[in-house]
């Protein structure tokens, strides 16, 4: 029988994203619940709930606290951390990539890589010579790639799945769905995979 399913959504800009996209597939191999990956844009998202940048530099004393929040959390999950010289980075190329990973298995290690150039790294992940040096790392047809990624099939097909985040009430990333419930925030991935397996179990969704 095939195990419930989590859709995971993330975005290459988000600090958060990275906590999650960091330990995401390890925890839920553990819960035995498959991942569905969603890499998506939150700068769509954000202009259409009035805002024109990330509200952590909107709202400053927010921005403060989360990178100090950042630091504790990726200590506490022992991943390495370097507050980016810019932010929010430009996520686009990232995510057009990640796309086509998703097609072909290997979203979940190049998400890794590219969130750990972005927040640990503090590489330009904007940049099509870093996601290429990136692919090649991976063994992967770098050149290829990102012309794929460019297609404007492919274009289309992030502007739709960033159109669906909208759809499904997404206001922030990282962000796990699981039936029609809506989990937000990286402290959150415990309780998705809670819910999931419990929904698989026949609890109605309801952990006890």
């Amino acid at each position: 029988m095939q195990g419930p399913v989590m859709e995971f959504w993330y975005e290459f800009a988000s600090p958060y994203s990275y906590l999650a996209v960091m330990r995401v597939e390890k925890a839920a191999q553990a819960a035995g619940v498959q991942l569905a990956w969603r890499p998506f844009l939150l700068g769509p998202v954000f202009l259409a709930l009035g805002w024109n940048d990330s509200p952590f530099n909107i709202y400053p004393p927010k921005g403060r606290y989360m990178w100090r929040d950042m630091e504790r959390s990726a200590a506490k999950y022992g991943l390495p951390f370097h507050l980016p010289s810019r932010f929010p980075r430009n996520g686009l190329l990232a995510a057009r990539v990640a796309l086509l990973g998703v097609q072909q298995g290997w979203v979940a290690a190049f998400s890794r890589a590219a969130m750990t150039a972005n927040f640990a790294e503090d590489r330009d992940i904007g940049d099509p010579a870093v996601i290429a040096d990136l692919l090649q790392r991976m063994e992967l047809p770098a050149a290829e790639l990102l012309a794929c990624a460019g297609s404007e099939e492919n274009k289309l097909a992030l502007r739709r799945q960033t159109e669906h985040a909208t759809e499904a009430g997404l206001f922030g990333a990282p962000s796990f769905i699981v039936g029609k419930e809506l989990f937000w925030g990286n402290d959150r991935l415990d309780d998705a995979l809670a819910w999931a397996r419990q929904a698989q179990e026949g609890g109605g969704g309801v952990p006890g």
